[in-house]
C-alpha cells in the first residue's frame, strides 16, 4: 500500500483494518491518486489523496458531494470520511451504485447505447438546472450547506479551469497550445459574457459515470439512473461548456468524431429534461471545442501510449486539429 494512502486511511479509520488496496484503472490526473480499499470486515471504499499535499481539489469535491446529498438533484457517491486540511488531504467514498458506464457500453448494442446517452443527457440537464447568481470556482461549503464560491466573470473562471488542466497535465510537449487557447478565450470574451451560471461536473467521461439499472434500456425509455463520480474539476459556469465536453469525452477520438446518432441521443436526453439545449449553445460551442483540444495537448504522451502511435505523428495531428478549431471559432464570430 502506498504510504500516503496508508496514512490517510489510518487517520480516517483508526479502528478499522485494511485487508488490501487495489487499482481503479489508468488515470490521466497527476494531481491526485485514487485506490480501491477492501477492509477486513468485508466493506469496500475508494480513497483519494492529494499527491502534492494541496487539498484544494479534495475540498472542492467534498463540497459538491455534500451539496448533492442535501439537494438530491443528482446523486453522487456517499462520503465516508474526508479531511482536505490534513497533512495528506484525503477523501474516502463508498462505491457508487450500479456499473461503470464504460463496461456497460462495451457490453451492449447501438440501440441501448443511444438509450444510455439519453440518460446521460437528462442527468446533465438535471445538474445544470442548479443555477447560481454568479460564476465562480468552488472553494468549499457555505454555512447553510450550499457551495462557497470565489465569484468571477465566466471567461476568467474558464481561464482558471484551463490552468487546472495545465496543472494535472502529463506533458509539456505542446505547452504553446495553452497560450493559443487563452488567446481564443480573450478574443471571444464578449461572446462568453452573459452565459448562464450552473453547476458543472467538468469531467463527464465513461469511467466517471455509473449506470443504475432501472430496467429501462429500451430506446424510448425515459433516461435516468446515472450516478457521476469524481467531482474534483466541478465549477459554476456555462452549461454549454459541460455539454460540449461531455460529447467530446463520451463519443470522440483523438481527432475523430463519434456517430451522429449518438450525438443526437445525448442532445435528445438533455432536451427531454430541460426543454432545450443550454442558452447560447451553438454560439459558444466553437470556443469550447478549442478549449477541449487541451484534453489532447496536455496529455499527448498518454494518447501516444493509448493509440500505440509515434508521439511526433500525434503532435503534428494535434497542431493541425487545434488550428482547424481556432479557424472555426474565428469564422463563427
Amino acid at each position: 500500500m502506498d504510504e500516503r494512502v496508508a496514512t490517510a486511511l489510518s487517520e480516517a479509520f483508526p479502528e478499522r483494518l485494511v485487508d488490501r488496496t487495489f487499482g481503479v484503472g489508468p488515470s490521466w490526473n497527476g494531481a491526485n491518486e485514487t485506490v480501491g480499499v477492501a477492509f477486513d470486515d468485508g466493506g469496500r471504499a475508494f480513497c483519494k489523496v492529494a499527491v502534492d499535499d494541496d487539498g484544494t481539489r479534495i475540498a472542492r469535491e467534498l463540497a459538491v458531494l455534500r451539496y448533492l446529498d442535501a439537494e438530491r438533484s443528482v446523486s453522487g457517491p456517499e462520503v465516508l470520511a474526508a479531511d482536505p486540511d490534513a497533512p495528506i488531504p484525503y477523501l474516502v467514498t463508498a462505491p457508487a451504485p450500479g456499473r461503470e458506464l464504460l463496461g456497460v457500453w462495451e457490453d451492449t448494442d447501438n440501440a441501448r447505447r443511444e438509450a444510455l446517452l439519453r440518460r446521460v443527457g437528462a442527468t446533465l440537464a438535471t445538474l445544470h438546472a442548479e443555477r447560481f447568481e454568479a460564476h465562480g470556482e468552488i472553494v468549499g461549503s457555505d454555512p447553510r450547506g450550499g457551495l462557497d464560491l470565489d465569484p468571477a466573470p465566466w471567461p476568467d473562471v474558464l481561464r482558471a479551469t484551463i490552468e487546472r488542466t495545465r496543472e494535472i497535465g502529463t506533458s509539456e510537449r505542446l505547452a504553446d497550445h495553452y497560450d493559443a487557447v487563452f488567446d481564443c478565450v480573450e478574443a471571444n470574451r464578449n461572446r462568453l459574457d452573459g452565459a448562464p451560471a450552473a453547476l458543472l461536473h467538468g469531467d463527464v467521461a465513461k469511467p466517471n459515470l455509473f449506470v443504475v439499472d432501472t430496467g429501462k434500456f429500451e430506446p424510448d425509455a425515459a433516461p435516468d439512473g446515472i450516478v457521476p463520480i469524481d467531482w474534483e474539476l466541478s465549477h459554476v459556469g456555462d452549461p454549454a461548456r459541460d455539454l460540449v465536453r461531455a460529447e467530446d469525452q463520451l463519443l470522440n477520438g483523438f481527432d475523430s468524431e463519434g456517430p451522429e446518432r449518438y450525438v443526437t441521443s445525448l442532445y435528445k436526453g438533455y432536451r427531454d429534461r430541460a426543454g432545450e439545449l443550454p442558452p447560447g449553445f451553438s454560439e459558444r460551442r466553437p470556443v469550447y471545442q478549442v478549449v477541449r483540444m487541451l484534453g489532447r495537448s496536455g496529455f499527448i504522451d498518454q494518447w501516444a501510449t493509448y493509440l500505440d502511435e509515434p508521439l511526433d505523428r500525434l503532435v503534428d495531428r494535434a497542431d493541425a486539429e487545434l488550428q482547424a478549431r481556432l479557424d472555426a471559432a474565428r469564422t463563427s464570430l
